[in-house]
């Protein structure tokens, strides 16, 4: 009798498709090494002088971008372990704006010490506990290491936070867009720094022209120009917006008119005109000047506004309406007619002019403190623009956690070398097989100054022996890595150069990265059900032209 051999193990268990990864297939260093793979791809686009990356996305898109947040967007990842290290960036991202990279890279490197501490034979509970303990030094060490603090009412204050966050993206040309984008924060800042909103900055791109032809506007700027004649108002006006067609309304169901002569014809388009003329007539007598449509503006409505001197814009993007309604104080109306004066916004200025190749309207109001604030940026290439407005964003988001605390660390990896030096020391009085987790938590920090040193041109084997003596005295904390190469050894004082980390966005970055870390540390199997939708069988392009015949 020939001997039967077991199926597949859990082969009656989970349908057919199922796929599993357990702890004796080595499913913990198969993490490992896939979440190494997403740190190397987002490791060289660290600091002012990392690496541009060409994402071609799924619908054939091309982004070229350092920026983190933008390239895991892009990518279409579907490892289960490498999605929990994305989240986290995106969490960064959300709550932060800013630091996505150094979430990624951090909790990327945790996992590739832990990885050597497995093959020595430590439990996964093991390393984890002592990350938990490190963290939490860390994280207490960092609220001992400020070194100063910024506030938001000066255009200096907030440079001095908003430069290095701008130029890590766009290195050289820091200090003119930190310049438009503290000018534009303080147009929108409120009495209260904590109430100040992010989507009150807001960035027009016009493709033409160099970035030094960018500039701030106080207001909104429209990429379209009125719909009537008149296209500028030089005088404080009232503003009507309507979320409805300004049109007459269209019966519901279809009907039939006969006509048996001319006259008839005649008076049948005279009673809507008499309508949409007394409705206008209503708007134009509540004093109003403007009329903001979400909708479409009628030929013949357009006619009566035209005839009682009302600019009207179109404004198709809701998004936009709500905001046009923040910056002039109108309350947005379902239902055409005259609006009551609580209902009636104001502007101090619409211009119609042209930049580069494209009319825009502006809407500008000339008080001390704006709703919004705009910045139109100017550049050769849409890729170009893309990434000033990713710096832009950055460094708004940046104000945005100033507002919450305004502590500041010292830049350029000085923080990371500090934090080398103390955790380990905090290691070494961690009795137990913990201090060799703690230790390698430690070293994992190091990946930051020499990441920053290599993609400067410096030898990163020279620089951070230097950086490490800096910080090995009781004035070397603010020491950090030279990129400019201005000092001979590389390594200089950071905050005499004003670079300097948001300690809020540090603390946020530091903790994500360690539970991300602990999170893929603690799994110890993977089952992964088959994909909806049939086999995934990408299509392939035909060969030859797309027009040839079969």
């Amino acid at each position: 009798m020939s001997l039967r051999l077991p199926q597949a193990p859990n082969a009656g268990l989970f349908k057919q498709g199922y796929q599993t990864y357990s702890n004796a297939d080595g499913a913990v260093q198969k993490n490992i090494q896939a979440c190494r793979e997403i740190t190397k791809l987002v490791l060289t686009s660290i600091g002012p002088c990392g690496r541009n990356k060409i994402i071609v996305n799924h619908l054939q898109k091309v982004f070229i971008t350092n920026d983190a947040a933008t390239m895991l967007r892009e990518l279409d990842v579907v490892h289960p372990a490498v999605k929990l290290l994305i989240m986290a960036s995106q969490q960064q991202e959300m709550e932060m704006g800013d630091g996505t990279n150094l979430v990624l890279v951090l909790a990327g490197e945790f996992l590739n010490v832990a990885e050597k501490l497995l093959t020595l034979g430590l439990k996964p509970t093991e390393i984890i506990q002592g990350y938990q303990l490190a963290s939490k030094f860390a994280l207490e060490t960092l609220e001992k290491l400020s070194v100063s603090s910024s506030t938001v009412e000066t255009k200096q204050d907030i440079q001095k936070v908003i430069k290095p966050v701008i130029g890590s993206k766009q290195y050289g040309s820091e200090d003119f867009i930190s310049g438009l984008v503290s000018e534009a924060i303080l147009n929108v800042m409120p009495k209260n720094p904590k109430a100040f909103n992010v989507d009150g900055v807001r960035v027009v791109k016009i493709m033409g022209g160099s970035l030094y032809n960018s500039e701030v506007i106080k207001g909104m700027v429209f990429p379209r120009e009125p719909e009537g004649h008149l296209k500028n108002l030089k005088e404080p006006s009232k503003v009507v917006v309507f979320t409805c067609p300004v049109d007459i309304s269209q019966t519901e169901t279809k009907g039939t008119v006969l006509l048996h002569n001319a006259s008839e014809m005649l008076d049948f388009s005279k009673g809507e005109e008499a309508q949409v003329d007394q409705i206008v007539k209503e708007i134009a007598d509540a004093g109003v000047k403007v009329v903001v449509a979400g909708s479409g503006v009628g030929e013949l409505a357009q006619h009566y506004l035209d005839r009682y001197g009302i600019l009207t814009l179109k404004v198709p993007s809701k998004f936009d309406l709500r905001r046009v309604c923040r910056v002039c104080g109108a309350t947005p109306l379902p239902r055409l007619g005259a609006p009551t004066p609580e209902e009636v916004g104001t502007v101090d200025i619409i211009e119609t002019k042209e930049i580069g190749g494209d009319r825009v309207t502006i809407f500008r109001q000339e008080n001390e403190v704006t709703r919004t604030s705009t910045i139109v940026i100017r550049g050769a290439t849409k890729n170009n623009l893309d990434d000033i407005e990713r710096a832009i964003d950055d460094g708004v988001a940046a104000i945005k956690g100033l507002t919450q605390d305004n502590r500041l660390l010292p830049g350029a990896g000085a923080i990371e070398a500090e934090l080398v030096n103390r955790i380990t020391q905090y290691g070494e009085k961690t009795p137990g097989l913990l201090q060799l987790a703690i230790k390698q938590y430690a070293n994992a920090f190091e990946v930051i100054p020499r990441v920053l040193a290599e993609t400067a041109g410096l030898d990163s084997a020279e620089v951070l022996p230097r950086l490490y003596a800096k910080h090995s005295t009781p004035e070397g904390l603010s020491f950090g890595v030279d990129i400019d190469g201005e000092s001979s050894n590389g390594v200089k004082d950071i905050t005499a150069e004003g670079i300097y980390d948001l300690l809020a966005s540090k603390k946020f970055a530091i903790a994500a990265a360690t539970e991300a870390a602990n999170t893929v540390l603690s799994v110890d199997q993977i089952i992964m059900a088959k994909r909806a939708g049939g086999p995934q069988v990408p299509k392939q392009p035909r060969p030859g032209n797309w027009d040839q015949a079969d």
